[in-house]
């Protein structure tokens, strides 16, 4: 939690991101639908297993994700552990010796994904039900407002 912030201010920084959320609500539907895409999600998940260089392909739709979600408060920091995640799952490029260490090359690349994807799929979800922020915080809309450090 960002203690820098005044409550009145968080509340406030809460409904601006609700209100860009909702603005960008098609725009964010879309990159939903994309990444839920069965040549995406199904497909370069199975490449973990299956053991393909494929897989590293989740990090352009890791760092799309992360673009967008940052352009719903761009004045805000986004959560440390996040961004640490993120750092640990993109900017790698496959390299033939990543075969013999196949779960540390590769499961930061998916787990950056997931994070990224899960917060993604809060945006669509909870823009959907209010126009103001909720009396009554669901975990997912709570969630979300982690990766702005507004809870």
């Amino acid at each position: 939690m960002d203690k820098t912030l005044s409550p009145e201010e968080k509340n406030a920084q809460e409904k601006l991101l609700l209100a860009n959320c909702a603005a960008k609500h098609s725009e964010l539907e879309k990159l939903l639908a994309e990444v839920n895409d069965s040549w995406v999600y199904d497909d370069l998940v199975y490449r973990f297993y299956h053991q393909s260089f494929k897989v590293f392909y989740l990090q352009e739709h890791t760092l799309a994700i992360v673009n967008l979600l940052q352009s719903l408060a761009p004045s805000l920091p986004m959560n440390s552990w996040f961004a640490e995640i993120v750092a640990q799952g993109t900017g790698k490029e496959f390299k033939p010796e990543d075969n013999y260490r196949w779960l540390d090359a590769t499961r930061p690349i998916l787990e950056a994904f997931f994070h990224a994807r899960y917060f993604l799929e809060m945006s669509c979800k909870y823009t959907r039900l209010w126009q103001e922020p909720p009396n009554v915080m669901p975990s997912g809309w709570a969630g979300f407002l982690h990766l702005f450090n507004l809870r």
